[in-house]
């Protein structure tokens, strides 16, 4: 289901795009949400929405629930397709392609958008997803948000990645991010192959710009938190970073031994993979040299 969001999107009418989001909006105060609520939003009689509530069920763009009374909620899919529309209104993504990949937390596809129909990519967001509990932990403040749970998780995910690219593009080499809705974000196409996946001819070269990027973004005052060999792209001209949504900012208590275990997993990875050997001490204080001179 998840791979056929283009078909999904087409298929959908303007009605049942209007009853997913009455459905969405009354996400904030019921566990399940009333028809009679849905129907209310909408404007559209007890019938006609029962009818197109049916008709979204079929598609498994909602999910229904008759325990104490008739209430539903959305599906992650309907989520998607809700953020396609709000881009395509906009005029940022104006066709949507081929499913490109998944990451830990993401669904990524390929897409044109803007006047000049520019190759584009989008990436969504399905942080908390399968593991609502977990991202719970990691994130107190969602502790009163019982209602949104997996909706609430992604949606900030996407917006906080969506504000570290716009914090850091063009001065670091990251996507370039043009438009944010939900849970999706629609950015430029990376360029380059996975660090992890290339050989690359000039090791130390390499290295010594995925350093400087990560120079840059700290003298910009954000640390990625989750860096490795799989969210580095290389290509003739260097590299891109990407998958930002767990950065921090130096306030944060623990922002150097974040920081350090970020730099740490890509010497580890060049000193295995290329036997290119950094001190680490040495990289670390030429970073921090220079995030205090700002």
């Amino acid at each position: 289901m998840l791979e056929n969001i283009p078909d999904t999107f087409l298929n959908t009418t303007s009605k049942e795009f209007r009853v997913l989001i009455a459905i969405e909006n009354n996400m904030k105060f019921y566990e399940w949400v009333p028809i009679d609520e849905i129907s209310g939003f909408t404007k559209y009689n007890i019938k006609e929405t029962g009818h197109i509530l049916f008709t979204l069920a079929k598609k498994k763009l909602i999910q229904r629930n008759i325990a104490a009374y008739e209430g539903y909620k959305i599906y992650f899919e309907a989520y998607y397709i809700l953020a396609l529309k709000a881009f395509v209104e906009r005029g940022s993504v104006n066709a949507i392609g081929d499913f490109v990949g998944v990451g830990k937390e993401s669904r990524v596809y390929s897409a044109v958008g803007g006047l000049t129909n520019r190759e584009v990519i989008i990436k969504f967001h399905t942080e908390g997803q399968m593991s609502f509990k977990k991202v719970r932990i990691k994130r107190e403040h969602l502790e009163d948000r019982k209602h949104l749970s997996w909706l609430y998780a992604s949606r900030l995910a996407a917006k906080r990645e969506y504000d570290a690219l716009k914090l850091l593009y063009p001065n670091v080499s990251v996507p370039e991010p043009i438009d944010h809705n939900r849970n999706a974000i629609v950015m430029s196409v990376l360029k380059g192959k996975a660090l992890a996946h290339t050989q690359v001819d000039e090791p130390e070269w390499y290295l010594d710009e995925i350093l400087a990027q990560v120079k840059k973004a700290a003298q910009i005052g954000l640390i990625h938190c989750d860096l490795s060999e799989f969210n580095i792209f290389v290509n003739p001209q260097g590299c891109e970073i990407f998958d930002w949504p767990q950065y921090v900012t130096f306030s944060h208590p623990n922002a150097e031994e974040l920081l350090h275990r970020d730099v740490d997993n890509i010497l580890t990875f060049f000193k295995k993979k290329y036997r290119v050997k950094r001190d680490i001490t040495e990289v670390m204080n030429s970073i921090m040299e220079l995030c205090q001179k700002k």
